[in-house]
């Protein structure tokens, strides 16, 4: 499949600016929550599919925890566990794919018990409003229409909303007649914005970013359905290196507690079997 980048990506919200500048190459946006004095802080490498519910989950955890700073960095899931088996200085790892943090664990690198799932990822054929494409008719076979000539989706090799949506088009029988069309996003939140600005003419992105502030109101989706792709089962782990431990519990508890558990519903997020 050839990786075609994408160059010279304009009009772009200022929000999706925010969010990737710093995500050009594999370690995400930093997103510190300042808003109280902290005397304590937690890192966490998060998943670019979480962006936005994660922001607004950290924001209610600091109302429950003023003196705990969060510092999230969204980037890749397949480029954050290549960082931490290399003793990234990180704290918290929530990951799209659960194999990683296990994988973590394997190594030492992660407490082992504090694994856990804390969501189920879905993923959705987007197109910006403009396009002409009847998408929730078609569903993911509308990536084969002519008129689609790129086609943006996170990089398969480590990013796992990557695979999922290449194995929806396998599985839909699209992948050849489209593969020679595809981009490729470092993560699924660069895959959205390159959609978004309309870099590219259709994607397949999480249904958590699709229902962000930034694309609700900019696009058409139609969801892929959940028997056409493996199941993204997302998990985090605490680093065995957590500088605080207790905080980084508190973060890990909090997001499993009933109040993080409905801001990830509100994203779309499928809650994890047990």
């Amino acid at each position: 499949m050839e990786n075609r980048r994408l160059r010279g990506l304009v009009g772009c919200v200022a929000c999706w600016a925010a969010l990737l500048s710093a995500c050009d190459r594999q370690s995400g946006t930093s997103t510190p929550s300042t808003q109280l004095a902290a005397s304590r802080e937690v890192r966490i490498a998060a998943a670019a599919d979480l962006k936005f519910a994660l922001d607004e989950l950290s924001t209610a955890f600091r109302r429950q925890h003023p003196d705990v700073a969060v510092t999230i960095t969204y980037g890749s899931s397949g480029n954050f566990y290549a960082q931490l088996s290399n003793d990234a200085p990180f704290d918290v790892f929530l990951s799209a794919d659960v194999a990683y943090p296990r994988k973590l664990i394997e190594q030492g690198k992660g407490a082992r018990d504090t694994l856990f799932r804390y969501a189920v990822g879905r993923i959705v054929v987007w197109v910006p409003s403009e396009s002409k494409l009847d998408v929730q008719k078609l569903g993911i076979q509308a990536l084969a229409d002519p008129s689609v000539r790129r086609i943006a989706i996170a990089n398969p090799q480590h990013a796992p909303y990557g695979r999922a949506a290449e194995a929806a088009m396998r599985s839909a029988g699209v992948y050849d007649t489209v593969k020679d069309r595809l981009v490729l996003g470092e993560n699924v939140a660069q895959t959205a914005q390159f959609v978004q600005s309309g870099s590219a003419d259709a994607g397949v992105i999480a249904l958590s970013l699709a229902l962000s502030p930034v694309m609700r109101d900019k696009g058409r989706y139609w969801q892929v359905p959940l028997d056409a792709y493996p199941r993204i089962e997302q998990g985090g782990v605490i680093l065995s290196s957590a500088k605080d431990p207790d905080a980084a519990r508190a973060f890990r508890a909090f997001v499993l507690g009933d109040e993080g558990k409905a801001v990830l519903k509100k994203y779309g997020f499928a809650e994890a079997p047990e």
